[in-house]
């Protein structure tokens, strides 16, 4: 009985957070799924099951489009090429966030001996502010008439403005990277922070140099924080909307845009809802693989 109370009572205290989950996340998760087998016939959904809104996404056809050397032989090869595109760019957007944030992180782990707490602050004080600011900042910057334009100008290195600092996908690249960097150092430092110092010493005492102890010891114990980094900044930046908007241009254009044109202007709500729910899956099996992979990694070390 008084397992049974204890057990009543664990989800009694869970239960503002299942509601939350269910009524933020699960129920429109759910509506958007149900959708997706549905029709629009001008301003009218049709609630009758159907799976031509996927069908239209993998519809195969006789003609071959290709896109940076990649066959699409699809009679809409247009969604499968932003589909490719947006997991490209958020896939280059995160190795780039890592590359910026491990460094940064390892200083703070490793250098800061003093006011960590102050260091930290004034590293996240840029992402204080406005996401769309951070955005429309780097068009500023990025801009014809922009920062680095006026420098390099200024300089004398060019004569004219640059054309292909802006609306392109490595303006996105370059945006996405800045902002979510911040959310990339945090779950790396505190990798870096738990490891024991006496493993460093050992493998020094072993005769490991500086490059060798890094790549022994401090690099794999740090795994955990880079992988949750990676995770978190890859998962959203692929369905960015507000960066490819204003500094993506025509090619730069990512799946996100894609949707809330469909949602927008097409008018095709379920077309829009078949395309988020293919994106999803995509993303949860590439996510899921890579965990597999990492867990692999590790049973073959053990093994070793």
């Amino acid at each position: 009985m008084l397992q049974r109370l204890e057990w009543v009572r664990g989800y009694l205290l869970m239960t503002p957070t299942i509601l939350l989950m269910v009524g933020l996340l699960i129920a429109p998760l759910a509506s958007l799924l149900l959708r997706s087998f549905w029709s629009q016939h001008g301003f009218e959904l049709d609630p009758t099951f159907t799976l031509k809104n996927y069908w239209a996404l993998i519809a195969p056809s006789d003609k071959v489009t290709w896109w940076s050397g990649i066959p699409f032989p699809l009679e809409n090869p247009a969604y499968a090429i932003v589909i490719v595109k947006s997991l490209g760019l958020s896939f280059a957007a995160t190795v780039a966030v890592i590359l910026i944030a491990y460094p940064m992180a390892y200083f703070l782990a490793f250098r800061v001996t003093r006011h960590k707490m102050l260091w930290l602050i004034v590293i996240t004080i840029p992402f204080w502010t406005s996401y769309l600011l951070r955005v429309f900042a780097w068009k500023i910057i990025l801009g014809f008439n922009g920062v680095i334009n006026s420098f390099l100008i200024w300089t004398g290195i060019i004569d004219k403005p640059l054309e292909f600092l802006l609306y392109n996908p490595l303006s996105v690249v370059i945006t996405l990277a800045h902002a979510w960097v911040a959310y990339a150092i945090l779950p790396i430092y505190v990798s870096l922070e738990k490891i024991d110092r006496s493993l460093l010493e050992a493998a020094t005492d072993l005769g490991y140099r500086p490059w060798g102890r890094f790549l022994r010891v401090t690099l794999p114990l740090s795994l955990p924080g880079v992988i949750a980094s990676t995770l978190l900044v890859f998962i959203p930046t692929v369905g960015d909307y507000v960066t490819p908007s204003l500094v993506g241009g025509p090619t730069g254009v990512m799946v996100g845009n894609t949707i809330q044109s469909l949602f927008g202007q097409r008018n095709d709500g379920p077309l829009g809802a078949a395309l988020s729910a293919v994106v999803m899956l995509i993303v949860t099996i590439i996510v899921c693989l890579f965990l597999w992979a990492v867990g692999y990694r590790k049973i073959q070390k053990r093994e070793a």
